[in-house]
């Protein structure tokens, strides 16, 4: 995915400048992508170029015209073809901007690819849990190497349990406004 499918979701969700776009990627939606003033503008020039997003100057007293984009029909296609479009290897913040949007496209299709990420998240879970009891029956015996392999281990189900419960309760949330 690209931060330009970011943009698309932010600028559905109100038009806005290059600067106010900067300053949402600061506040809400920096929890989950970030980018720079710089990439914004260079990603919203490619979008005007390629036709998804339309710009309007408002003029302002004292300074120069703003610039405010707004998604336009090229913009609103590509990201319903993205929204809906499977990606197994996509990252947490990938998934992330898929569920906000999920009310811009197809919300069944966002909702499957949840499904499938939960899936391989519980799978990977599973795996883990599998070489915790079979290498560290006795955890608290561990010192050394054995222990420091045991705390990564633990990191990783500690992840993968998170992912599984966030992407349960995203699916709850999903079935409840369907």
């Amino acid at each position: 995915m690209a931060l330009e499918h970011a943009i698309l979701v932010s600028l559905s969700e109100r038009s806005g400048s290059g600067y106010e776009l900067t300053r949402r990627f600061e506040k809400s939606i920096g929890l989950w992508w970030s980018a720079t003033h710089q990439q914004i503008y260079r990603v919203l020039k490619r979008m005007e170029d390629a036709g998804w997003v339309a710009v309007a100057p408002v003029a302002q007293s004292g300074k120069p015209d703003k610039k405010v984009y707004t998604v336009g029909d090229a913009g609103r296609a590509e990201l319903a073809r993205w929204l809906a479009e499977p990606d197994p290897s996509a990252t947490a913040r990938e998934l992330a901007v898929k569920i906000r949007g999920a009310a811009l496209g197809d919300p069944a299709a966002v909702a499957a690819e949840v499904t499938r990420h939960r899936d391989a998240h519980a799978a990977q879970l599973d795996a883990y849990l599998l070489i915790e009891k079979r290498d560290f029956p006795e955890p608290s015996v561990l010192s050394g190497q054995s222990l420091h392999q045991f705390l990564v281990l633990r990191g990783g189900i500690r992840t993968e349990q998170g992912h599984v419960e966030w992407l349960e309760e995203v699916l709850r949330a999903f079935h409840h406004d369907a």
